[in-house]
């Protein structure tokens, strides 16, 4: 199974305020992306699972990745 690239894109709520974000991984499948969204939320800002709403995912090319550690990961950005 080959791993693809992926970017979630949705919100969370907190404090009663509401917050977007957009994370780019690596994972063979869509189900694992949305786990670790979620844990990833959960863990570092301290949001409850139901306050998260993802509302896309979707398979990106290497070439449209906007994260700079990713695209080296991935070797599309080389270093000077």
């Amino acid at each position: 199974m080959s791993s693809k690239v992926w970017r979630a894109v949705g919100t969370y709520k907190k404090r009663g305020r509401t917050f977007r974000f957009s994370k780019e991984m690596i994972f063979a499948k869509e189900s694992h992306v949305k786990e670790k969204v979620m844990s990833e939320l959960g863990s570092r800002h301290r949001v409850k699972r139901k306050d998260i709403s993802i509302t896309k995912v979707e398979e990106i090319r290497p070439e449209d990745v906007s994260s700079l550690e990713l695209r080296k990961l991935l070797g599309v950005e080389t270093e000077i």
